[in-house]
C-alpha cells in the first residue's frame, strides 16, 4: 500500500512538471481541475477541464 502510493506520488509530481515545462500555469490548472474532478465525480468539472485542456493545446 505504502509502495503504491509513493509510486502514485512520484508519477503525479512528473506529470505536473511536464505539463509545467510544456503547456505554462494553465496546463497545471487544467491538471488541478481534472483531479478535482475525478475525486469529487464530478463531471461538470471533468468537462471544464477537458475544454480548457483543449484549447490551450490547440494554441501550443
Amino acid at each position: 500500500m505504502a509502495s503504491f502510493q509513493l509510486l502514485s506520488f512520484v508519477l503525479g509530481l512528473g506529470l505536473e512538471q511536464l505539463v509545467q515545462w510544456r503547456y505554462g500555469a494553465m496546463g497545471l490548472v487544467c491538471l488541478l481541475l481534472i483531479g478535482i474532478g475525478v475525486r469529487a465525480r464530478n463531471s461538470a468539472w471533468l468537462t471544464t477541464a477537458a475544454v480548457l485542456f483543449v484549447l490551450l493545446m490547440t494554441q501550443a
